[in-house]
């Protein structure tokens, strides 16, 4: 008997949805814009049933594009024109290596992401600590990071953290940028985080949506979809300006 495995997988990633879905129900009915973060681990993703997601809209996606200097996501170019084509509002990440030159990292995720109007600010993603290099050296690195990824793309990148990380490297400084912060202590949440710009919560690593198999990162937007909105690029940027303002930067550890 032939077996459509593509119909079963969505069935049965369907069922999951449905059974484990209502864990956060309070934080879907209170916020009215969520999404998900991917990347190759979640292999195949039926977009069409994603956005068919029962329990709640999956308004945006930020899928993994780069992580150092030469890493470049198997997955990123197909899950990166298939959001695009069933209308959710994507974004890409840069997993961001300590060890490597920030310069290069910077130059590695320009090259590959294409951003497009209407999709999402670049997010850093800055979750590992060093023994070896100075907090002042990666915050650093940090900067040096956001400012070209900034100049190139004319808006500012999203910080992507964890409170571990945030109160290590970051509290206190990048006020001006958006963050989004990794935190599954629901109940702890809004007494813990302060941050000004908070505008990310993923509140858990281990939610179901429909189309994808396995546990995938949940997250909501915090604040008015006005505001959502200003994380979006509204215009496009010359790259070969932006590659001149890369060159000129004399790169540092």
């Amino acid at each position: 008997m032939f077996l459509n495995l593509p119909i079963i997988f969505t069935l049965l990633s369907s069922l999951i949805s449905s059974y484990f879905g209502v864990n956060y129900t309070h934080l879907t009915k209170r916020y009215s814009i969520h999404g998900i973060d991917i990347s190759h681990h979640q292999k195949y993703i039926d977009w069409d049933h994603v956005v068919d997601h029962s329990h709640f809209k999956v308004n945006f996606c930020f899928m993994k594009a780069t992580e150092g200097a030469t890493f470049s996501d198997s997955k990123f170019d197909s899950y990166w024109k298939a959001c695009r084509e069933v209308g959710i509002s994507r974004g890409a990440y840069h997993f961001f290596s300590i060890g490597s030159n920030p310069v290069s990292q910077a130059q590695h995720f320009i090259r590959t992401v294409k951003l497009e109007d209407g999709d999402l600010a670049p997010v850093l993603d800055f979750e590992k600590s060093s023994q070896s290099i100075s907090t002042v050296q990666i915050r650093r690195n940090l900067y040096r990071w956001l400012t070209i990824v900034e100049k190139h793309y004319g808006i500012k990148p999203i910080i992507y953290t964890n409170n571990f990380i945030y109160n290590k490297y970051l509290k206190g400084y990048f006020k001006d940028y958006p963050l989004w912060i990794a935190d599954y202590d629901t109940s702890n949440f809004y007494e813990s985080n302060t941050h000004p710009n908070l505008k990310l919560w993923q509140y858990t690593e281990k939610g179901w949506v429909n189309g994808i198999s396995g546990h995938v990162d949940i997250n909501a937007f915090l604040g008015e979809p006005d505001e959502f909105k200003k994380l979006k690029l509204s215009y496009k940027e010359n790259p070969e300006e932006a590659y001149n303002i890369i060159e000129d930067i004399t790169p540092s550890r």
